[in-house]
């Protein structure tokens, strides 16, 4: 059945200029038709967007959906002055192992549904809470119900009770073959606290050989090899890039990796913003993420994401609402998503709002008036 999205007041396609009175046309889950609102063709459904703003769906391209537990007690010491470190993750790891593949599942679609609500008709979600061959498997298994962009992420820390070097064996044997099935992706938090760049070169050539495309958490927490490595190995996205040396700058200009930003962290954390800004001066491709978990972002809203990258990180709303769309697209190698051109996914968002510029310039309101996807 086809819809005719009529009476636009502003829409962003990321496929040229931004259009005024216009209109859309779907039909069988994709865009065949854009232009002006007088010349839309007839269709079987119609949708008035009553002059309101149209954008692409958000991508959010790293979050940590499948997990158990509550950390607000460690938001609380952060914001009493505790710094940050990535040992928390073993409180979530505790909690999602004695959790039931239902309670999992409850909360994990509790979020995705609180994305949704919000504009976000793409989501990653990342394994990385279960640790052990059985719990790492079913978390994807689990995420798999739920989007086709499920990333295996074992190599989130070493978990207690195994030797490191035993631990390394199994992320890249026995644990990564249980999950690969369900997985489109596999990552590896490469910082300090985590896995260093020698066990995250090994961990990524496994997942590739296993078909797998690498992702990677990097330059988190501090400066270090992550971003090259990264590049070097054609990783799709490198996450956080919070501490930059001018050399990952300039790899990341020259590559395909997309950097992919995730205030929430550093509002969650009390850390240095990344700045947008000497990132896309320099033509490195930037994507805004939610990276929602329990320790160190608890939000599932790319629009309050796009608020704080506007305010905090030298973007402009333009920039910020293209980073959380097509960028995150791109850091998921989808060419389907982030935009509204002519074949693409009828993902979309009509906004309560005359602009999108409202998402940074009305922080926290909820601005969505209706969400339609193609699925």
């Amino acid at each position: 059945m086809s819809t005719v999205v009529s009476n636009i007041g502003l829409l962003v396609t990321n496929d040229g200029p931004e259009r005024t009175a216009a209109a859309l046309v779907l039909d069988h889950g994709r865009v065949v038709w854009v232009g002006d609102s007088a010349k839309a063709p007839a269709a079987d459904e119609r949708v008035d967007a009553g002059g309101r703003c149209v954008i692409p769906g958000f991508v959010d391209s790293h979050s940590h959906l499948v997990f158990a537990g509550d950390r607000a007690d460690e938001f609380a010491a952060r914001m009493a002055g505790r710094r940050y470190e990535a040992g928390g993750i073993r409180r979530t790891v505790a909690a999602t192992r004695a959790a039931t593949d239902a309670q999992l599942l409850a909360t994990a679609t509790r979020l995705v549904a609180e994305m949704r609500a919000q504009g976000t008709t793409t989501v990653e979600i990342k394994t990385g809470y279960g640790l052990t061959v059985d719990d790492e498997a079913r978390s994807a298994r689990l995420a798999r119900t739920l989007t086709e962009e499920v990333t295996f992420l074992g190599a989130h820390i070493v978990p207690d009770g195994i030797e490191r070097a035993d631990y390394l064996d199994l992320v890249t044997g026995d644990m990564l073959d249980a999950c690969a099935p369900y997985a489109r992706w596999i990552d590896v938090f490469c910082d300090r606290g985590a896995f260093d760049e020698s066990e995250a070169r090994r961990i990524l050539l496994a997942g590739r050989e296993r078909g797998l495309g690498a992702r990677m958490h990097g330059a988190q927490l501090a400066a270090s090899g992550a971003v090259r490595l990264a590049v070097e190995l054609d990783a799709a996205s490198v996450d956080h890039c919070t501490f930059l040396e001018p050399h990952d700058v300039d790899a990341l200009a020259g590559s395909d990796t997309v950097a992919t930003l995730l205030p929430g962290v550093e509002f969650s954390t009390r850390s240095p913003y990344p700045d947008a800004r000497r990132l896309i001066d320099a033509g490195v491709t930037v994507a805004l993420a939610s990276d929602c978990n329990p320790g160190s972002s608890f939000t599932s809203s790319l629009a309050f994401c796009i608020a704080v990258a506007v305010r905090d990180m030298g973007m402009t709303p333009a920039e910020a609402l293209w980073s959380a769309t097509a960028g995150g697209a791109r850091a998921l190698r989808r060419a389907d998503v982030g935009h509204l051109a002519i074949g693409a996914r009828a993902d979309l968002v009509i906004l309560d709002a005359p602009s999108y510029v409202h998402l940074a310039y009305r922080p926290g309101v909820p601005l969505v008036h209706r969400v339609l996807t193609a699925g």
